[in-house]
């Protein structure tokens, strides 16, 4: 019993110097997607086809879409981003009533980085997670933690970084460090 008791300070001790113990939890993701820097996108107007075409939202997050100009996008949903290039269409009076759709064709990448086998960038898919990023950088090398890792998020301008596990649901953009062991 005295043993036990002994041991139960030193594993705290040990688990505090565990990579990214001071790391806070990452948040929950925030419910429906939001447009960044190099999100490819696909924008409809249903009123005139010819407007209607794929483009990139810019370093500064802007949309420049043909005749309407530059639009604030980023940090939108497709739905505000379609509402803003409609709203923008009457102001400048090309339609009375338009109706402009604009969905996702290719989101920013995801970055592993750490102990993995072949670490970089890859394209991020809906629903993607921690380990599956990591399987996609060939998965954990023979030092590393792969119960947690760190994860850095970009949000209003600032990267954070949180301690997340395997399981974690990852945001386009996001980039993992994948810790080594220490013993």
């Amino acid at each position: 019993m005295r043993r036990r008791c002994l041991a139960l300070p030193l594993l705290g001790l040990l688990a505090a110097c565990r990579p990214g113990a001071d790391l806070p939890p990452l948040p929950g993701a925030a419910a429906g997607y939001r447009l960044g820097a190099a999100d490819q996108v696909r924008v409809i107007v249903f009123n005139d086809p010819r407007l209607t075409g794929e483009f990139r939202v810019s370093d500064a997050g802007t949309l420049n879409l043909p005749l309407v100009g530059a639009l604030p996008v980023a940090g939108r949903s497709t739905a505000q981003a379609g509402e803003l290039v409609a709203a923008e269409m009457r102001r400048q009076g090309l339609f009375q009533s338009p109706d402009v759709a604009v969905e996702v064709l290719a989101y920013r990448p995801v970055f592993v980085l750490g102990m993995v086998e072949r670490g970089g960038q890859f394209p991020y898919q809906p629903g993607m997670t921690v380990l599956s990023a990591v399987a996609l950088a060939g998965g954990f090398n023979y030092r590393a933690v792969q119960d947690q890792v760190s994860v850095t998020r970009g949000a209003a301008g600032q990267a954070r970084e949180y301690r997340a596990p395997r399981d974690a649901t990852l945001l386009p953009g996001d980039v993992v460090t994948v810790f080594e062991r220490q013993f």
